[in-house]
């Protein structure tokens, strides 16, 4: 049941990285002026528009989005932790710029905007506890003579 959980988790986080980096390579200018959707404009706070930077965000999201995937696919411990390693840095990363920068959000947009930056870094941390060993591994520690 943990593997599952791990994989699902996985596998959602690289839909929404899927999703995210396509809108934002594909429609650069969409992607700025109205993210996430829903009503809220949380990129457009930041502004000048810059197609350049737009795209760019895009690319990391995608190839988050194809780490993610492999790590779901992927029946490898190894792989699963540097992957959500990587994704925690970026996401921590992001998190931290936000959570100091309001741009020209209103409070609740900024408030909304950070608890899902922060979900951001829970998820993977979660993700990242249920991929460790439940026990050590002994050959690990043993040194060849």
């Amino acid at each position: 049941m943990r593997v599952w959980i791990l994989r699902i988790g996985l596998a959602a986080m690289a839909a929404l990285n899927f999703w995210w980096g396509a809108w934002a390579v594909a429609w650069p200018r969409s992607f700025f002026d109205v993210f996430p959707g829903f009503g809220r404009r949380w990129t457009a706070a930041y502004p000048p528009y810059n197609e350049h930077l737009v795209v760019d965000l895009g690319a990391t999201f995608l190839t988050l989005g194809f780490l993610l995937a492999v790590a779901a696919v992927l029946r490898s411990r190894p792989v699963r932790l540097v992957v959500l390693g990587g994704v925690l840095v970026f996401n921590s990363l992001h998190l931290a710029f936000h959570a100091g920068h309001r741009g020209n959000m209103g409070w609740l947009d900024y408030g909304l905007s950070t608890a899902s930056l922060l979900a951001g870094v829970l998820g993977p941390l979660f993700l990242l506890f249920l991929a460790l060993p439940r026990e050590p591994d002994r050959a690990a520690d043993t040194v060849a003579a």
